[in-house]
């Protein structure tokens, strides 16, 4: 049978023409990012909540009232009389009741169980929470490349977290303790923070596309995110101070601003012997040295706010307007926590300030790496 005759206007000798798709970058690996988003995000959010019961833990003086640390059978609170009983004769036993709360009644000790019962009780809803989404992620094989590990680590950091947060309720029950030892105390605020960190990267990154985000980086401000990176050291130093003055009660030492016992450095400061203790127990010291962490901080931040001014991308310049507002804001929230000496409803005013301004600090960061593209004006 001959062949059908060709018309002049056919091409010859032609395959069909490869298509560009849009997207090919994210093509395999873009499956499960908004999902992922979502459940980072339920995570975030249990974080935040657990930063702040924390705080008010410690505020109400709560975190020692469970002795014993039960992984799995602490969730279960007491649920009768002899139960609660049970429980409050083991919290006689320690310091804390002894020399501090003696003839508490079993009414009040309840308020501060639950406290603590409760800060531990979200402690394991989120590991659950990370659990059951890693788990559903991986067998329905929607995490993205390079992201397993990312996953990984943020279980790897709470479950170390469960560990240092019993560490740290131990020191609490030695003989001559009231508290926790502050140093303890700083260590699990800090994790607390990494944690947080950690969450907030990985949701800014999955936001965005992987290919916008590489387009991005094209645009990034070199020497504003180094500038970026010592705010966030500086922040994060300050934050682990915070948790150092709440450790030994040091924010109700001095009720005074600017000066503290009529000085700018307290008399008292090197009470203590021998004299590098000071640094860590002393109220006065300790409370001085997160006061001047906080001029730092602000000044280095209006630095860092006037370097971005000069940005050709308004993303990057309202970044930092975001990073200079919280500063102020923070720093007002700490002047007025010293001179009501610290009450909690204050106080835990100033610690979500420390979380909103570590969220804004490490997104101004992320922006200037990854600064949303200008648009041009009439398009």
């Amino acid at each position: 049978m001959a062949d059908k005759p060709r018309s002049i206007f056919e091409e010859v000798g032609t395959t069909e023409k490869q298509v560009a798709t849009p997207g090919a970058i994210d093509r395999g690996v873009n499956d499960g990012r908004g999902a992922i988003c979502i459940w980072l995000f339920a995570l975030f959010a249990l974080v935040f909540l657990m930063i702040v019961v924390g705080g008010l833990t410690r505020l109400t003086d709560s975190g020692l009232s469970i002795t014993e640390w039960k992984p799995v059978t602490g969730a279960m609170p007491p649920l009768s009389a002899e139960a609660w009983d049970a429980e409050f004769e083991k919290y006689k036993q320690i310091p804390e009741y002894i020399e501090q709360n003696a003839g508490m009644s079993l009414t009040e000790f309840k308020v501060i169980y639950w406290w603590e019962w409760g800060h531990r009780q979200l402690g394991r809803v989120i590991g659950l929470v990370w659990g059951a989404g890693f788990v559903y992620f991986a067998v329905r094989r929607q995490i993205p490349t390079g992201w397993t590990g990312k996953l990984l680590l943020l279980g790897a950091l709470g479950g170390l977290q469960g560990f240092i947060g019993w560490w740290m309720v131990s020191s609490g029950l030695e003989e001559g303790m009231l508290d926790v030892a502050s140093y303890r105390l700083a260590t699990h605020l800090g994790l607390a923070f990494v944690i947080f960190g950690f969450l907030t990267w990985f949701i800014l990154q999955l936001s965005r596309r992987e290919a916008d985000l590489m387009q991005a980086r094209r645009s990034e401000d070199a020497r504003l995110a180094r500038l970026a990176t010592v705010l966030i050291a500086i922040a994060f130093l300050q934050i682990i101070w915070g948790a150092m003055v709440a450790g030994i009660d040091a924010g109700r030492s001095y009720a005074e601003w600017p000066l503290m016992g009529g000085s700018f450095v307290p008399t008292t400061a090197f009470d203590l012997q021998p004299s590098w203790t000071n640094f860590f127990e002393n109220a006065g010291l300790v409370q001085f040295i997160h006061r001047m962490i906080g001029y730092v901080l602000l000044a280095f931040g209006i630095l860092v706010w006037l370097q971005a001014r000069s940005s050709g991308n308004s993303s990057i310049r309202h970044s930092f307007n975001s990073v200079l507002a919280i500063f102020l804001l923070q720093m007002m929230l700490g002047i007025f926590t010293v001179l009501y000496a610290a009450p909690w409803s204050i106080a835990i005013v100033h610690q979500i300030g420390a979380i909103v301004l570590w969220v804004i600090v490490l997104r101004a960061k992320f922006i200037t790496r990854h600064p949303f593209p200008e648009k041009i004006a009439g398009a």
